[in-house]
């Protein structure tokens, strides 16, 4: 599931690879409403599929995954990307506020279009490139920023269920160059789901900056964590590397994603 500020196109390399591997994708479209609609779709479109599934997350795809995969009995494995991986009760804003403000914090507004939902959030476009994907050409930086999908704010104070990281094994991909999620964040939640870790010096658009990595994590998820004929899709990933991530302390802070 991709998460806030982009949509399922941003899978596209992956998907390629993949399929070049000989396998199965699927890429829904995250509705980015609320976490309790938006798990309730992808449950619906896993129930759907009849092999055994590795949900991906990235960014708030991640919430969802942990909410959509509880009681879903196909779904073999979980692996997340620079994504949040809550907890029973957290919802996005908490694990945000929780660590030292990333440069995203002052990089986002909340616009209220005519005709359309209240409160949705935005990133800046002159700050998108910096933020969002510095590690990407500036062509595509500037194209990404301008056709952003917003998120609506409700989602970010929603709070999780039971996670399903607690019932199913996990893989967390850190990006340490990551400047909307702290690294230090995504260490935390990898550790307390005690996921499989993978280090990936890279953007908080990792999907599109380094596919191959992206690629390379998920097959290893597929091998240990079920069949290799099923897979949903839904979010960014990454290699495996030996670099460990400063052992950080939390901050309490305004930041917001």
């Amino acid at each position: 599931m991709h998460g806030a500020f982009t949509d399922a196109s941003s899978w596209a390399g992956v998907i390629s690879l993949l399929h070049a591997a000989g396998l199965t994708v699927r890429a829904p479209a995250n509705p980015l409403r609320g976490l309790a609609q938006d798990a309730a779709y992808i449950r619906s479109v896993v129930r759907d599929i009849d092999v055994p599934v590795v949900l991906v997350g990235h960014d708030y795809g991640g919430a969802v995954i942990t909410e959509a995969a509880t009681d879903a009995d196909n779904v073999v494995a979980l692996c997340y990307v620079a994504a949040f991986g809550l907890d029973a009760g957290e919802c996005v804003l908490d694990i945000a506020n929780r660590f030292a403000p990333v440069p995203a914090a002052d990089a986002t507004f909340t616009a209220d279009l005519p005709g359309g939902p209240e409160g949705e959030l935005y990133i800046r476009k002159e700050r998108f490139p910096q933020v969002y994907a510095d590690d990407l050409p500036p062509s595509v930086k500037e194209v990404l920023s301008v056709a952003q999908r917003p998120i609506a704010c409700c989602a970010l104070t929603s709070r999780s269920g039971p996670p399903a990281w607690a019932s199913k094994p996990s893989w967390y991909a850190i990006a340490t160059a990551d400047r909307m999620l702290s690294p230090t964040a995504q260490r935390f939640m990898a550790q307390r789901m005690a996921a499989t870790e993978y280090v990936l010096d890279g953007s908080h658009a990792v999907v599109l900056s380094q596919p191959d990595a992206v690629v390379a994590m998920i097959r290893e998820v597929a091998e240990q964590g079920g069949d290799r004929g099923g897979f949903l899709c839904t979010g960014p990933s990454a290699h495996p590397a030996g670099a460990d991530l400063p052992d950080a302390p939390c901050h309490q802070s305004s930041g917001t994603l």
